[in-house]
């Protein structure tokens, strides 16, 4: 599954990796299915032995068969350290975390639950007073009579049920009337209360502990994915996240330690563009947001205001991620013109930062693919393509996939090392989440064990790899996960 996601890593998700399906394309065999043997209402332990015999054994030669098929291209593609020094040294970390689960706090959780239904209530009266009489919200067809019928807002993207009203189209409508952003918020608390809130406490083992399922193959970037449940969508820059994540709790006993890589990607984004302004506020040790707001707007660091740091951080993450001047002007509020200019100026202070951008997207239009760097590739099919739309995504996901691979590569080999310390250091913390930068332990309640913990993460985060410019980590440690940051 790991090395047919190394070769070909854009068929994200469990299914285009699974045994039985790589068997079938790739060997053109199929085997037995586990339907076929496991009854309805019984379990594996119910299959007579001949049978769960063939059926095991077929999964390891499929297994050894696919081996034999994947090494050679690994090889080939100079993909056999990444896969052997890190994904498979990876494995068994990850299934002991999933193994070790958080504890939930699931009185916090039904206490919230009450509050989180008293506002969606009071969400969904400020919809219907606004529109003047109530609907189905979350039926699709009559929000979609309402906002382009009723409320005769410009339509957007074409569906087979209509017009769009996902979230990105919903921001843009928000711009020019009240109902989208009503909306908006209301979709939020629900999505909060049924994901997280009401299905939390239910997914919990005897000893209170929920058990995330970690995905090496969930993304095409190499970044892990969490499922059943997603423990890193919880929205982080707002109360209501912090409620959740306050949540999760230490077990009796002990703390949680939190440690959180700074700015991994604007890091990674430093040394691959070995851009001297900002290289050196990393080296500095200086904010870098606040740095890069001195510079664009022109003044002393210590003259930069709340409003200049946000728009440099903003511009700082969004030039990862290609943003264009229409969408930063929506993100900050401002006149495309002005936004345009922000842009102008940043490239003008951090050149080589362009410089690398256009080298990257030139080098994926005559390979076809881009590295992390480590190694790790990901193939970009509409790189050359004459439709502009699709040209425009190709290169945005070209320029992101070295950074935020890098970063992920770097977390993962960060990882494995301190999982390798704390069995030496025996201090009897562990792993228990990732979170993309951050990870999260549990530790006993006792001084020397926590410094000693800690001591770990600064050693093994910070020297994880060697880059230009230095890596840092902030840690912290307390009775539940909402007290960090």
């Amino acid at each position: 599954m790991v090395a047919a996601w190394l070769l070909n890593p854009e068929r994200i998700g469990k299914t285009p990796y699974a045994l039985e399906h790589l068997a079938e394309t790739k060997l053109g065999i199929s085997g037995i299915e586990y339907d076929d043997i496991v009854g309805k209402g019984q379990t594996f332990a119910d299959v007579p032995l001949d049978v769960a015999t063939n059926y095991c054994a077929e999964d390891a030669d499929f297994t050894w068969q696919l081996y034999e098929l994947f090494a050679p291209q690994l090889t080939a593609n100079k993909l056999d350290a990444l896969f052997f020094s890190i994904e498979m040294r990876l494995l068994p970390i990850l299934a002991e975390m999933e193994l070790n689960g958080i504890h939930v706090d699931s009185d916090a959780l039904a206490a919230y639950n009450e509050e989180l239904t008293a506002r969606i209530a009071d969400a969904e009266k400020a919809i219907y007073k606004e529109i003047g009489h109530e609907f189905n919200i979350a039926s699709t067809k009559q929000l979609q009579e309402i906002l382009f019928e009723e409320r005769q807002l410009p339509k957007g993207k074409k569906t087979k049920t209509g017009y769009s009203t996902d979230t990105s189209v919903l921001e843009e409508l928000a711009l020019i009337d009240a109902v989208p952003q009503l909306i908006l918020a209301y979709r939020e608390l629900t999505k909060l209360q049924s994901t997280y809130v009401e299905t939390l406490p239910k997914l919990c083992d005897e000893h209170g502990r929920v058990h995330t399922s970690f995905f090496q193959t969930g993304t095409a970037t190499g970044r892990l994915s969490s499922r059943d449940p997603n423990l890193q969508n919880i929205p982080i820059r707002n109360d209501d996240g912090r409620r959740i994540r306050a949540a999760f709790t230490a077990a009796p006993g002990t703390v949680l330690i939190s440690a959180d890589y700074s700015q991994i990607e604007l890091v990674v984004l430093a040394h691959l563009s070995q851009d001297k302004n900002m290289c050196r506020a990393f080296t500095d040790g200086v904010d870098i947001h606040r740095a890069t707001a001195a510079l664009i707007f022109g003044v002393a660091e210590d003259q930069v205001t709340a409003d200049m740091r946000r728009t440099a951080k903003t511009i700082n993450f969004g030039v990862i991620y290609g943003m264009s001047a229409f969408r930063l002007a929506h993100q900050l509020g401002i006149p495309r013109r002005q936004a345009q200019e922000f842009i102008d100026s940043y490239f003008a202070q951090y050149a080589a930062i362009r410089n690398f951008i256009e080298a990257t997207v030139a080098t994926a239009e005559i390979r076809g693919y881009v590295e992390t760097i480590f190694g790790r590739r990901r193939y970009i099919a509409t790189i050359n393509s004459k439709n502009r739309t699709e040209k425009a995504s190709a290169e945005r996901i070209a320029v992101n996939t070295p950074v935020q691979g890098s970063a992920a590569d770097i977390v993962k080999k960060a990882m494995i090392a301190v999982d390798e310390a704390l069995s030496d250091a025996q201090t009897g913390a562990r792993l228990l989440l990732q979170v993309h930068d951050e990870l999260i332990l549990d530790c006993p309640d006792d001084t020397a064990a926590i410094e000693k913990t800690v001591a770990v993460l600064h050693d093994h985060m910070e020297h994880a790899v060697t880059l230009s410019v230095p890596l840092r980590i902030s840690v912290e440690y307390g009775k539940n996960w909402g007290a960090f940051h």
